[in-house]
């Protein structure tokens, strides 16, 4: 049996911690060992973690530079003795890698989960110095090896795992009338939902001027846009200088996701960059026709026109185009639907995930 500790920043609900949950959970127990530690603090999922018998520990990090929180990762590690450690997110990745090498683990992993531009020079090369202690560098698409080896990471490391999701058949909860009273739509809307953090990276203004644009040719279509961030007031602001205050609902942070998507018409998703979309994923697996930005992180989930659209960066007048054709032709929404879930099933499932990482791991000896 193989000991692996996983380490990430925290487990807040987010893309990575999510599926750092479902590995843990889902990795067989008769062949790992699992152990989860946290570099900075817990979070929703710890729960679920412990009440799957898997242990978390908070290391408790709270600097930027923190030699105090380094040292008690190693010491953690070296009681631990495990013999996979796998990182997952830059800042687990720069003290966790250090830390396992330094107690002389014998296989050492890291995750980049996403594009990072943010990263700057001393950044880059602090993968690259760490990358010399690391066996496999697991990213969940292609775009995102692109984007490090052309920052002079190694191509032989890195190993392609996309994310995992199951279908999502559970009927709803609430009525749609319930919803759209809750959100203020009329009862004539059709909803546009698009999901994600607040901040620039979602380019969620291209989705707003899109809107725009549809409300001149029709007067159903409306833009609901679930999450919070520093854009947020801003966004909300942007909304009453384009008089389109009326159309866009921007309902913060919810816990029913999954509630709306069965009541949504369309899902958008203007990113700029991504790595593995999970709410992408999510609304493919509850069959909801999508439209979103042509990014590589999205063109390995979507193939244009066979099971969503795929809208050119920034072309705000394209998404518009494009939602209009779903909102108008439910024969085209139901083929997108059958399309988007036929591929989450085939290849994406979050058993697929969990076998291609036990594949891995059995690979390190």
């Amino acid at each position: 049996m193989q000991k692996l500790m996983l380490i990430i920043p925290t487990l807040d609900r987010s893309g990575a911690e999510k599926q750092l949950t479902l590995l843990a959970k889902g990795l067989p127990r008769d062949q790992f060992d699992v152990s989860v530690c946290c570099l900075t603090r817990g979070g929703p999922y710890e729960e679920d973690l412990s009440a799957a018998g898997i242990p978390v520990t908070v290391i408790g990090k709270k600097l930027k530079i923190d030699p105090a929180a380094y040292w008690r990762l190693k010491k953690h590690i070296s009681e631990v003795r495990p013999d996979i450690v796998h990182t997952w997110l830059f800042a687990a990745n720069s003290y966790g890698r250090k830390a396992a090498q330094a107690a002389k683990v014998p296989h050492i992993l890291c995750g980049e989960r996403c594009v990072d531009p943010w990263k700057i020079t001393h950044e880059h090369l602090i993968d690259r110095y760490l990358d010399r202690f690391t066996e496999k560098i697991v990213v969940n698409s292609s775009g995102i090896v692109d984007f490090y080896t052309q920052k002079g990471r190694s191509a032989e490391k890195f190993v392609t795992i996309p994310n995992g999701i199951d279908l999502i058949d559970s009927p709803p909860q609430r009525s749609q009338a319930e919803i759209w009273e809750e959100l203020k739509l009329p009862p004539h809307a059709k909803m546009m939902l698009s999901v994600g953090r607040l901040w620039p990276q979602k380019r969620m203004k291209d989705l707003i001027w899109a809107t725009e644009i549809l409300k001149r040719i029709r007067d159903d279509a409306y833009l609901v846009i679930v999450g919070d961030g520093p854009q947020r007031e801003r966004l909300q602001k942007y909304c009453d200088q384009v008089t389109i205050d009326d159309k866009v609902r921007i309902a913060g942070p919810r816990g029913d996701v999954l509630e709306l998507m069965k009541h949504a018409t369309l899902f958008m998703l203007a990113s700029g960059f991504e790595g593995q979309s999970n709410a992408l994923m999510e609304a493919m697996a509850s069959g909801l026709p999508v439209a979103v930005s042509d990014i590589p992180g999205n063109r390995d989930l979507i193939k244009h026109d066979e099971n969503g659209y795929l809208v050119g960066l920034g072309q705000r007048t394209e998404y518009s185009r494009f939602a209009n054709f779903l909102l108008e032709d439910e024969s085209l929404r139901r083929r997108f639907a059958e399309a988007a879930r036929k591929t989450i099933a085939e290849q994406f499932s979050i058993q697929q995930m969990i076998d291609r990482h036990v594949a891995l791991y059995q690979s390190l000896g």
